[in-house]
């Protein structure tokens, strides 16, 4: 009996790690944020709302599982601690498990309304193909998980149809800052990519010239900031300057001195901090 417990908890220790469970509460965190302080707070207890961020999440875990699916041997190079499926999980449930979040994503969609039905059988398609042959591409895997991310914020959106424009504007932010971790991320796993024919942007043009591009993505995003606040939708300029500025100025400085796997994986970190500093000042907006 005590063994039987010990392997259930062990599988759902596993599955929780497969499906990047810190990351799908990030999600249901932006999502039930952008409700409450973009639109109204009494939509919190709405189970509309519930059912979309199961919904994205369902979606989202599947998009992890499919991803590891495909990156075992990678993954045995780059983070060999975080390898689950061959281990704890069959590769045949892996799969099932797929197919099963998947559907009940979509289908919770149905539920909710036609157009998110299209966006989540959309965001399961491309997370398949981001998986499959995307994310060993330049540049265009990144955009495809920056979209996604960008999306599940604006789903709020499609699910109230407020027309705020905040919330485009959260999602614009949830955007840049995935993209940049996503290249970043490309970086630290340059190794195994390497190693299994990967064409990620540093393996096409190097460490050197990825941070190049990564700096130029940053200063868009400054730009794209500044043009929003001067002819769509003006913010107190303190409140970028504490949320956004001063943090990006930041990831600027640690990514110029960044030359080893573990600095380019606490730069990584650090974007999750961003992102996590972005959804909290929808509470002050």
């Amino acid at each position: 009996m005590t063994e039987q417990m010990e392997l259930s908890g062990n599988f759902i220790e596993s599955l929780l790690k497969l499906t990047r469970f810190g990351n799908l509460v990030i999600i249901a965190f932006a999502q039930y944020f952008a409700a409450a302080f973009l639109i109204n707070k009494q939509t919190l207890f709405d189970p509309r709302l519930l059912l979309l961020s199961i919904s994205t999440m369902l979606i989202a875990a599947a998009g992890y599982i499919i991803n590891d699916y495909y990156d075992v041997k990678i993954d045995y190079i780059n983070k060999p601690d975080r390898v689950v499926i061959g281990k704890s999980i069959t590769r045949r449930f892996a799969i099932l498990f797929h197919v099963l979040l998947s559907f009940g994503g979509v289908l919770i969609g149905l539920y909710l309304s036609w157009s998110l039905t299209a966006l989540n059988l959309v965001s399961v398609f491309l997370l398949w193909l981001y998986s499959n042959n995307l994310k060993r591409l330049p540049l265009i895997g990144n955009l495809v998980v920056a979209l996604l991310t960008g999306a599940s914020i604006y789903s709020v959106e499609i699910l109230y149809r407020t027309g705020n424009p905040l919330i485009i504007i959260f999602s614009i932010f949830a955007l840049f800052i995935t993209l940049v971790r996503e290249i970043i991320k490309d970086i630290e796993d340059l190794k195994g990519d390497n190693t299994f024919g990967c064409r990620t942007l540093p393996i096409t043009v190097g460490i050197r010239r990825t941070k190049l591009i990564l700096y130029g993505v940053i200063a868009l995003f400054f730009v794209t900031v500044i043009a929003i606040n001067r002819f769509y939708q003006a913010l107190p300029f303190e409140y970028y300057l504490v949320f956004l500025f001063i943090p990006l100025l930041l990831l600027v400085y640690r990514l110029i001195r960044a030359d080893t796997k573990r600095d380019f994986t606490l730069l990584s970190t650090f974007c999750k901090v961003i992102m996590l500093l972005g959804i909290s000042s929808m509470a002050f907006v």
